[in-house]
């Protein structure tokens, strides 16, 4: 079963239980994929790995969303882009924490010979690479600024 698959038994599923907000998160999913299957003008069905990455792009949209509605202390819109961010997380891969990302990009930069602040701009790229998907990208360019310096 590919994650398509997966999303409109989920959906079915969902609208049984009547879970609105998980349900709401499930058709934004699919609409994305729907939207990206048909994009390129091919009818060929998206990748798992093209699935996760739309996934990733909408939870990071429901994060800033989120983080704006707090800022703006409007709670009720806030707690819908939690819901829909709690759905989403479920789909992604388990995210490494601080120490485990320090550990890697450390290895990354030995191996690399890669040693001051101004080879930055090399290892970012890198990093994104080795950690796609594991790591988010805003924290991973935070630790290596600490660690380049």
């Amino acid at each position: 079963m590919n994650f398509t698959e997966k999303i409109n038994l989920e959906i079915t599923s969902a609208m049984k239980a009547r879970n609105e907000s998980e349900l709401r998160a499930l058709r934004s999913i699919k609409a994305a994929l729907l939207l990206a299957a048909t994009s390129d003008g091919s009818s060929e069905a998206i990748s798992d790995e093209q699935a996760i990455k739309i996934v990733q792009k909408l939870a990071k949209q429901r994060k800033e969303s989120f983080d704006i509605f707090t800022q703006q202390n409007r709670p009720d819109l806030a707690s819908k882009e939690q819901e829909e961010l709690l759905v989403f997380e479920r789909y992604l891969p388990t995210q490494m924490g601080d120490d485990e990302i320090k550990l890697q990009l450390k290895e990354m930069l030995t191996m690399n010979n890669l040693i001051s602040a101004a080879d930055f701009g090399k290892a970012m790229p890198l990093a994104m690479k080795h950690m796609a998907g594991k790591a988010d990208g805003k924290k991973i360019s935070e630790l290596l600024k600490q660690i380049l310096t």
